[in-house]
């Protein structure tokens, strides 16, 4: 039975809107199979980006020697720095075409460029062609961003929303832990040589892509998608099915009576127009959340973790086959932070949590960066403290992903991901790497310690505008947060 209707008659001139269960219908669901097989295929995209991002920063060391690429410091720096640039212009090219064409499409298409461009890299003979396939490499992943974390929300139930998607994003490190553990083998010189194993490095990735374009292929477009596009009865069709999955192995609730019906606009505006009016005009208070978030979370990561090898490296003068050991722990960490603290994201609250965590590592990494240019801890001891100033940093910046993806509209979800993600790379992620690698080939301890300074001032400043703007979106369905009065305090609408 169709459970959506249009409220205007077909071939009226008024745009027609549709009275809708499948919302409810879907956050109804308990935790299934199917949601896990959701989940394993799209979040694995977070996966792939620690994969890329760890080989780098444990390969750092190894691409400087002349029997690799013979990159300077500097070149290393901005090689990841083009991989972040590629990553800002994939998101906004393909974050547009993921709300039009939808969700699905872009899975393959996304996941296809960062396969064919990872493989490339492994084949590169020197800077520009390592920096271009670099690029493109970024461009897949950030493409990628859009159309999955808008695909996961738009499938997740309300009530888990917070905690599976701070643990669908704290999979990065899964791959962190993955690109530094493959190091320790292939970097190995008695195992293969040097100017082979850095190669093998970035062709795993491309391996990983094609397994995960099998797990991709029975995974339905998103139905919030298709009632966008007046595809009623698709959406109809796709929900059905997800319930006949889940009721494989779970007994669905008894609905409400009935269960509340949500209003979708079936020819809402997603024009360029609209999309400026409604970060700039009305939703502004949310942008400069998103962006407050989004930048200082990047800069911190990408100039700290990015560019840890070569701190490693220069300073303490660890090989570059015994990295990945201190990569490791720093992987478990992160990796921990999200799915222990994910839980009370939904349960405390999303105000309360996200100013706390961006606080707390705003603090915490000022302490460590200070110890590190005092010359008090070792490079055993430096890890330690940064696998504790990342357990919760990890917990911040996976909030940030989840702000972005629950706050604004759906038919401007893909793309509104996209300019967020685009925005903190290019303001901090971008160029933080190559401020970090120059720091650090500059051999001063004090200078690189200045950088971690400013990281930890936007992670502060962060938390405190999340402390003023943030949503009390825990448990709310992506309907009732986009109608939402931005200044509303509590549970209360």
């Amino acid at each position: 039975m169709i459970r959506s209707r249009f409220l205007h008659p077909e071939g009226s001139h008024v745009p027609r809107p549709i009275e809708t269960d499948i919302p409810s219908r879907l956050d109804r669901l308990p935790w299934s199979f199917w949601h896990w097989r959701v989940v394993i295929a799209l979040g694995i995209t977070w996966l792939l980006d620690g994969l890329e991002v760890t080989l780098v920063g444990a390969l750092a060391t190894e691409l400087t020697r002349p029997e690799a690429l013979a990159l300077t410091e500097a070149e290393v720096g901005a090689s990841v720095s083009a991989y972040l640039a590629g990553a800002v212009a994939g998101a906004l090219f393909f974050g547009r075409l993921t709300d039009r064409l939808g969700r699905k499409k872009l899975f393959f298409v996304t996941l296809s460029v960062y396969l064919g461009a990872t493989l490339a890299t492994s084949l590169t003979t020197g800077f520009l062609s390592f920096a271009f396939c670099r690029a493109v490499t970024g461009a897949g992943i950030g493409g990628e961003y859009s159309a999955i974390n808008a695909a996961i929300d738009e499938l997740l139930p309300a009530r888990v929303r917070g905690r599976a998607d701070l643990a669908i994003n704290g999979t990065y490190w899964l791959g962190t832990a993955l690109g530094a553990a493959s190091t320790l083998i292939l970097l190995d010189p008695k195992v293969i040589p040097t100017w082979l194993g850095w190669r093998v490095c970035f062709a795993i990735g491309g391996v990983l892509g094609l397994f995960i374009l099998l797990t991709r292929r029975h995974l339905p477009e998103s139905p919030r998608w298709l009632m966008m596009h007046g595809r009623v009865a698709d959406a109809e069709t796709v929900v059905t099915g997800i319930e006949d999955a889940v009721r494989k192995t779970h007994a669905l609730p008894p609905p409400a009576s009935p269960l509340p019906p949500t209003i979708v606009d079936a020819a809402a505006d997603t024009g360029w127009g609209r999309i400026f009016r409604v970060i700039l005009v009305e939703h502004r208070r949310r942008s400069i959340l998103a962006a407050s978030l989004m930048i200082a979370q990047a800069f911190a990561y990408n100039g700290i973790f990015f560019t840890y090898g070569l701190v490693l490296g220069k300073f303490y003068g660890v090989p570059p086959g015994a990295i990945g050991l201190y990569l490791l722990p720093f992987a478990l960490g992160n990796l921990l932070g999200p799915v222990l603290l994910g839980p009370l994201f939904d349960v405390v609250g999303r105000r309360a949590m996200i100013s706390t965590t961006y606080l707390a590592t705003g603090v915490l990494l000022a302490v460590t960066g200070w110890a590190f240019a005092q010359e008090l801890v070792t490079s055993t001891e430096l890890t330690v403290m940064w696998c504790v100033t990342f357990f919760v940093a990890s917990a911040a910046a996976s909030s940030a992903y989840l702000t972005v993806s629950e706050i604004f509209p759906v038919e401007l979800r893909g793309l509104a991901i996209a300019i967020f993600y685009a925005i903190g790379t290019g303001a901090g992620g971008v160029i933080a790497p190559a401020i970090f690698g120059t720091l650090v080939g500059g051999g001063s301890r004090a200078g690189v310690l200045q950088g971690y300074l400013v990281g930890a001032a936007l992670m502060i400043l962060a938390g405190v505008v999340a402390l003023v703007l943030a949503l009390p979106a825990e448990g709310r369905s992506l309907e009732e947060i986009a109608r939402m009065n931005d200044r509303t305090r509590g549970r209360e609408l």
